[in-house]
């Protein structure tokens, strides 16, 4: 029998896809021999993620109603991920994505998304409002916001949602899925309204804010109307800002980076993790960082999603951040 829908810890809601990776490091897509095939897609990585840590998660989504389709809802299943508002879409095939992997910094994206992506098939009528309330977080992607219906039903749900419970928004700006960045900023700020807490990097930052330095990044945020600003620094690690005067600044756990894709994914589950069992924002932020670390030294994403004990056997050894009130 399926688990109540008001019960989960985490609804995710967003993109999905099928991740080719390189299985040969160092060369470019063109000469890449051999590849391993993944579940992928910021909104399912962070399912996944956080239900590597323990949650009951669940991830509102569409694929293609196609042998990839099928193969994203095994892998849902297998991660512990509930599927039962993961529909398929028959006008469009389920998304790949392949990436070159050139460490340590280097990963560049191809998405295969067109004509359209079934994950922006998400329409206002087909949603589970009761659960989308119902849910202790509710995590919407800046993906969702760049075509309709899912533009749409993204924001119906972030409405109907109201501010209970946590409601994370996940910037995640690809600037490929939108004609112009200009056309972003009032849909992101119109969400911006809507949820408590907001997650990016500068460059998501930016796009959301029109500011770029990390201080204002999150006071931009704040005054947007979230409660948390969390801001993404890169290799200067992590910056988190509360409504209430609370501020943590983070740096990045140092691990051997084999492939960088994902780590922000489990980054957002380990987020979602902390905020549910009421740590503080620095022990909250130091084991988002050593997640996001974990999965940077691996090669897949969800695959590779860290455990509790394997998060806190890293943040072991890792160096105490600075926190202030």
């Amino acid at each position: 029998m399926a688990e109540p829908a008001q019960h989960f810890d985490v609804i995710t809601m967003g993109r999905i896809g099928v991740d080719l990776y390189p299985l040969q490091t160092g060369v470019p897509l063109a000469r890449v021999e051999s590849f391993g095939k993944f579940l992928g897609g910021s909104a399912a990585n962070v399912a996944v993620a956080a239900a590597r840590l323990g949650r009951r998660t669940a991830v509102i989504t569409r694929t293609g109603d196609d042998p990839f389709g099928a193969y994203l809802h095994e892998e849902l299943k297998g991660f512990g991920v509930d599927d039962r508002w993961v529909t398929p879409v028959e006008a469009y095939p389920t998304p790949v994505t392949f990436c070159e992997i050139f460490p340590p910094d280097d990963f560049p994206l191809y998405f295969y998304r067109r004509p359209k992506a079934p994950d922006l098939e998400i329409h206002t009528d087909e949603l589970d409002y009761f659960a989308i309330r119902g849910a202790r977080i509710f995590w919407i992607t800046g993906t969702g916001l760049s075509e309709e219906p899912s533009r749409s039903a993204t924001l119906a749900a972030l409405k109907a949602r109201d501010k209970s419970g946590i409601t994370v928004f996940d910037l995640d700006w690809r600037p490929m899925f939108w004609s112009d960045p200009e056309e972003a900023r009032p849909y992101y700020r119109e969400a911006l309204r809507h949820v408590t807490v907001a997650v990016g990097n500068l460059d998501e930052c930016e796009i959301a804010t029109g500011v770029r330095e990390p201080q204002a990044c999150a006071d931009a945020l704040l005054a947007a109307g979230v409660e948390l600003a969390v801001v993404k620094q890169g290799p200067k690690g992590v910056l988190a800002v509360h409504r209430d005067g609370t501020r943590a600044e983070v740096p990045p756990v140092p691990v051997e980076v084999v492939n960088g894709l994902g780590a922000g994914d489990a980054f957002g589950g380990s987020l979602c993790h902390g905020l549910l069992a009421g740590w503080d924002l620095e022990r909250t932020m130091r084991h988002a960082n050593a997640a996001g670390a974990l999965v940077a030294s691996r090669l897949a994403c969800s695959s590779a999603m860290p455990t509790g004990s394997e998060v806190e056997d890293l943040l072991a050894g890792a160096p105490s951040p600075s926190t202030s009130h």
